[in-house]
């Protein structure tokens, strides 16, 4: 079992040099395994998958079911989360951090990013089926909904 820490960013936390210990990166998330530490929220959930026994929806063992969870955390880490993270700040991160609305011109272009992002998402890697790579959910799901949940609370 891993134990789990909650790094305030609010508060900095992640910029000290015992985090640093942890993540020279200074970012969230980060790991520590014994004497074992990683950053990168994708890595980190490979790693977990690969340490612990999963059920085989979560990272298939089948080589091009396989494929297509990687090729959707691939363009996730490109395209989804650039987008999604810039939405996201500018609709809750800068008016809390600043006290100042974005404009509506910035507001609008990432709201029409985060659309073609959603429709992509709809229409390239859905489609008919239940779940992002097939009829199982994976971590692209995990993923997918870590990224996209945060903007729609927003």
């Amino acid at each position: 079992m891993i134990a789990d820490n909650i790094c305030p960013l609010s508060l900095g936390e992640h910029l000290s040099e015992e985090f640093g210990k942890v993540n020279p990166l200074r970012k969230v998330p980060a790991l520590k395994d014994g004497d074992f530490t990683m950053g990168e929220s994708n890595a980190i959930l490979l790693y977990l998958i690969r340490k612990f026994k999963t059920p085989d929806h979560w990272y298939p063992s089948d080589l091009q079911k396989r494929a297509r969870v990687d090729e959707y955390l691939a363009w996730h880490v490109t395209t989804a989360r650039p987008g999604t993270s810039k939405l996201f700040w500018l609709k809750a991160m800068t008016p809390y951090v600043t006290g100042h609305e974005v404009t509506p011109e910035k507001l609008n272009a990432a709201l029409c990013e985060f659309k073609t992002i959603s429709t992509t998402i709809q229409d390239v890697f859905l489609q008919d089926k239940p779940f992002l790579v097939g009829d199982e959910v994976s971590i692209a799901d995990v993923v997918a909904l870590a990224d996209i949940g945060q903007v729609s609370k927003c």
